[in-house]
């Protein structure tokens, strides 16, 4: 390595530590820990063993979307994907909303993904049908929540699943028809869409490590996504301790433990802060069952959290434009309430 060389790398280096010194994000975050520390230095030690295990649980999900972005860029796929997702509307929403009911994607493992689709051109509904069915539901939840609930409540999470996403999907193709939101991803971001050509064949290299050029798009699109959405999960993840230490689930309880007319948007709107995750949630709900909860209110609870829960919010909020995220936390939150209300109509049926 030459002088000139070896200055650029170390000039390149203390670039990236200023960078990660000053981001808002990461200060935000560090924030958080030093106020921890000097107003109750007692529980600092079981936040950030908390933050810690979903930091080391979300990291392999979170590894296998970064690298499947990194992947569809590096090789062109992601041309493909868009060009499929670029057919029939209704076709795509349907396809896009069973796909994500089976994908084992939680609400924050599914946004490097959805950064990607976006970034490669891929239509605002069918990404939001994949967006919103996700977090909801995937096989291995479909068991833990059969054991844990019941296997008729697992099934008609999944069939709620795959409904909030034809609604989610809909919903906005008939806004996007009128013109709205058709550019979703932040500055950051959408300076990174490409350019796709619907007619014509599609230069795909599976085998990206042969060319050089290819290789560097893979970790430069890897190293981007991972550094944009990472910062705002780890910023996520600190908030959910800190939950988890003072909004104990006793007082869930007494909000939502008990049959009211309220108990449905209740189950909501307590959802969405106190939501952990798919599996920590299934034996918190069998026990608000047990307390009295009814099934809908259950049903918005687990559906509302998986959804729009703080750590997910947080990240979608530093993905995507301010309408998007609104338009997002909308159909999170209305979905799950009228999805609440059907589910305890059947279960009143039956």
């Amino acid at each position: 390595m030459s002088i000139n060389e070896a200055l650029q790398s170390l000039s390149h280096g203390r670039s990236r530590l200023w960078a990660l010194l000053t981001d808002r994000v990461i200060l935000a975050t560090l924030f958080l820990v030093l106020m921890l520390a000097i107003i109750d230095p007692a529980n600092l030690p079981v936040s950030l063993a908390f933050f810690w295990d979903a930091v080391v649980g979300m990291a392999p999900f979170f590894a296998i979307a970064i690298g499947l972005a990194a992947y569809f860029s590096a090789t062109g796929a992601d041309n493909l994907i868009a060009r499929a997702f670029s057919g029939s509307p209704t076709t795509t929403i349907i396809l896009a909303s069973l796909v994500g009911a089976l994908s084992p994607f939680c609400s924050c493992g599914v946004i490097p993904l959805v950064a990607s689709l976006l970034a490669a051109g891929v239509p605002l509904a069918p990404v939001m049908a994949f967006w919103i069915a996700s977090p909801i539901m995937d096989p291995e939840i479909f068991v833990v929540t059969s054991v844990g609930i019941g296997f008729n409540f697992a099934v008609g999470k999944t069939l709620i699943a795959i409904t909030l996403g034809l609604f989610a999907g809909f919903s906005v193709y008939l806004l996007q028809r009128y013109g709205w939101v058709l550019d979703p991803l932040k500055g950051q971001l959408s300076g990174c869409r490409k350019k796709v050509s619907f007619s014509g064949p599609i230069d795909v290299q599976w085998k990206f490590w042969q060319e050089p050029a290819r290789s560097r798009d893979f970790f430069n699109s890897a190293g981007s996504n991972g550094w944009f959405i990472g910062r705002w999960l780890i910023l996520a993840f600190m908030l959910e301790s800190l939950m988890v230490i003072y909004v104990p689930t006793s007082f869930i309880e007494m909000l939502v433990g008990q049959e009211s007319i309220f108990a449905i948007p209740l189950a909501v709107v307590v959802g969405i802060p106190s939501y952990l995750n798919g599996y920590a949630a299934i034996p918190l709900v069998g026990g608000l069952i047990d307390l009295g909860m009814s099934q809908g209110a259950a049903m918005a609870f687990m559906t509302a959290g998986g959804v729009s829960s703080i750590p997910a919010a947080i990240a979608v909020f530093g993905l995507v434009k301010r309408p998007v995220f609104a338009l997002y936390l909308f159909l999170g939150v209305s979905g799950s309430i009228a999805t609440g209300v059907a589910w305890q109509l059947v279960t009143d049926i039956l």
